[in-house]
């Protein structure tokens, strides 16, 4: 291969459930150029299929910044953090398919809890629990070792994210409206969110799929509202869940011996960054009687600054490359660089 078209530069990938982010990076930490696409799923299409559909925001992004994909690497390093890269396997499968388009001397595959810890802490090290639609966590430390968790769901003993919390709300509702389960304010508030006579209305309704599956993650907010009025059902669940945040972040942790010092546990996604108190008020708690040093930070940072940093460590950028980095995503135009999808 010749001589890369960015010296020193960064391709970084946040690719989620929901959306893509790419952002190209000098190796000063200047960002070039950036580009904003949807889902990622691997685990539907195949890795190679799914990296195709990235092609176009790579080319995207180059053309932000003045540059033509062509037949020589754009940057020294890829840094991809993906949602359901979760096995060390599939892992291998997703850079072998960015490896085929050359985009740069070499490729790191991750899964996207990583690129969340990264963008919350100011050296590689830490832990980070991500809760959205679904949960996982990971840790970090500055030799490389990492902490993780094979983040496939009930299949490998996850307890919940968002989906999974709604799922936990209408069956709580469900058995309190047949006499299995205690009272509970959700029956109320989930009939009358969806806009339904009965509780056998709602349930019918996914059933029969007169209401799509996708707003099944309704109940996840009406589930928090219905908590922070001291209903203990709704409670309990919130609770639970804030049970398990902290179970993981220890986990990891202890792994990898920081149970006893005073790093970083960086909390992010959908739940945990919509300020819910009653949430977040348990996980800080149950976190500080277990790991009293730790500090948690809820972050609402774009991971793909994350994915970045990871990438500037590959390539033993200076110091201030990050701080550069950093303040790109600060600025008023940072904050608008995914405005547009490709």
């Amino acid at each position: 291969m010749g001589a890369v078209i960015v010296p020193g530069g960064v391709l970084a990938f946040d690719a989620g459930n929901s959306k893509t982010d790419v952002a190209l990076v000098a190796a000063d930490g200047s960002v070039l150029g950036t580009a904003r696409g949807g889902e990622f799923e691997p685990q539907n299409v195949g890795a190679a299929a799914a990296v195709a559909g990235l092609e176009p925001l790579v080319v995207a992004a180059a053309a932000a910044a003045g540059l033509a994909v062509g037949d020589i690497p754009l940057v020294q390093e890829i840094s991809a953090c993906l949602a359901n890269a979760d096995l060390p396997i599939e892992e291998e499968w997703l850079a072998e398919a960015f490896e085929s388009y050359g985009w740069a001397e070499s490729v790191t595959v991750t899964n996207d809890t990583f690129a969340l810890l990264r963008a919350g802490v100011d050296e590689p090290c830490g832990v980070a629990v991500v809760c959205g639609a679904g949960i996982n966590c990971a840790g970090l430390l500055p030799d490389g070792r990492t902490a993780r968790f094979a983040a496939l769901g009930r299949l490998s003993g996850d307890w919940g994210g968002g989906q999974h919390l709604a799922e936990e709300a209408i069956w709580a509702a469900a058995r309190a409206d047949d006499g299995r389960g205690p009272a509970t304010a959700l029956v109320t508030a989930l009939t009358a969110h969806y806009g339904v006579a009965s509780m056998l209305e709602l349930m019918a309704g996914f059933h029969l799929g007169e209401l799509p599956f996708a707003r099944k993650l309704e109940a996840t907010p009406v589930l928090f509202q219905v908590a922070a009025t001291g209903d203990a059902v709704a409670s309990a669940i919130v609770r639970q869940q804030a049970e398990e945040i902290v179970t993981m972040a220890v986990v990891a942790l202890r792994q990898l011996e920081l149970l006893d010092k005073p790093v970083p546990v960086v909390l992010g996604g959908g739940v945990l960054t919509a300020g819910h108190p009653l949430l977040l008020d348990d996980v800080v708690r149950l976190l500080s009687a277990a790991a009293p040093k730790a500090v948690p930070r809820v972050i609402d940072v774009p991971p793909v600054v994350g994915a970045a940093l990871l990438g500037l460590d590959q390539t033993s950028a200076a110091p201030s490359a990050q701080a550069a980095l950093r303040a790109a995503f600060a600025s008023p135009s940072g904050a608008q660089a995914f405005a547009h999808t490709a």
